[in-house]
């Protein structure tokens, strides 16, 4: 009688416990700031049109993106889980909350969804007599990035190269946007990607710092190589160009150079970095970075509707 009353909310915890577990290992920090690209991709298109003309288009790639991000990170830590023994012991695989072989499944399920998600929306632009290869080949082409960033060439263990492959992922998103409302011409959402190419190039570099001795013997980082100050110095001038990129819309157009005003919390939160870089506060620097490229593409939201 008793286990008849007890065994079904052991179980629910149970369940609730591994669905968690599922949805740490894709990262949904990760996952939610790539999503919300795909639509900001759309809207630095072409503006509010997408949302009445190209909803379900959008919709269907902002759940391709997340899959897509889910079975890349998934894969990730498969492959890490040596490494985070020591680095992130709490992780999902290190801690045997989930199995290596209950990840390498859940990862071709989210990489079904994911190809779905995004062929199915392809499709509705042909349908529509729009054009659909932009979106195709960018998705290809992330792809091909994040398989051999792990399998074949393994650039993640290629210093600055697997880093790139990284932020040219994660700068695609918005073009991805872009592309999903056939509109990968856009000037303003070419801008924007560089800044979130930039931003996260100089992220990725700056947690390889923070990750140099865990790193050390499994895989080669641009700070082994190069030297920490040097590559905290490297990930400074990568800032810069960052900052370049966020101008440009504000002296080529489409905004109005008086509007650069709502970058200014980004400007200055990246600008300022030098000091704590100069004194290896990686975990500070790599988390203002995260919330300056947040604070940058709100501020290129901000002159669209003022």
């Amino acid at each position: 009688m008793n286990q008849r009353y007890q065994n079904p909310p052991v179980l629910a915890v149970d369940m609730a416990a591994d669905v968690r577990a599922y949805l740490e290992l894709m990262r949904l920090k990760n996952v939610f700031l790539a999503a919300i690209t795909v639509p900001l991709g759309a809207q630095f298109a072409i503006g509010d049109k997408w949302i009445s003309d190209y909803f379900v288009e959008v919709f269907l790639q902002i759940f391709a993106v997340i899959f897509f991000i889910g079975a890349g990170n998934t894969m990730n830590d498969i492959k890490d889980c040596e490494i985070d023994k020591t680095a992130h012991p709490n992780r999902p695989i290190p801690s045997n909350k989930v199995s290596i072989e209950n990840a390498k499944k859940f990862t071709w399920i989210l990489w079904f969804a994911s190809f779905s998600c995004m062929g199915y929306g392809a499709f509705m632009l042909s349908q529509s007599g729009m054009s659909w290869l932009p979106l195709v080949i960018i998705y290809f082409t992330a792809v091909i990035l994040m398989l051999s960033y792990d399998h074949g060439p393994k650039t993640k263990n290629s210093g600055l190269i697997g880093n790139i492959s990284i932020s040219l992922m994660v700068g695609a998103v918005i073009l991805y946007g872009s592309s999903s409302v056939s509109a990968i011409e856009s000037t303003l959402a070419w801008w924007t990607a560089g800044v979130v190419f930039f931003t996260n190039l100089a992220r990725e570099i700056v947690k390889d710092c923070q990750d140099i001795e865990s790193d050390e013997g499994i895989r080669k980082t641009l700070p082994m190589t190069f030297g920490l100050q040097n590559s905290r110095m490297l990930a400074y001038v990568i800032i810069m160009a960052a900052l370049v990129c966020l101008y440009m819309p504000y002296w080529k157009g489409p905004f109005e150079f008086g509007q650069l005003f709502f970058q200014t919390p980004a400007i200055l939160m990246l600008i300022t970095l030098n000091g704590p870089l100069y004194k290896g506060d990686d975990v500070l620097v790599s988390g203002r970075i995260r919330a300056a490229m947040l604070l940058g593409l709100v501020g290129f939201i901000i002159p669209m509707y003022v």
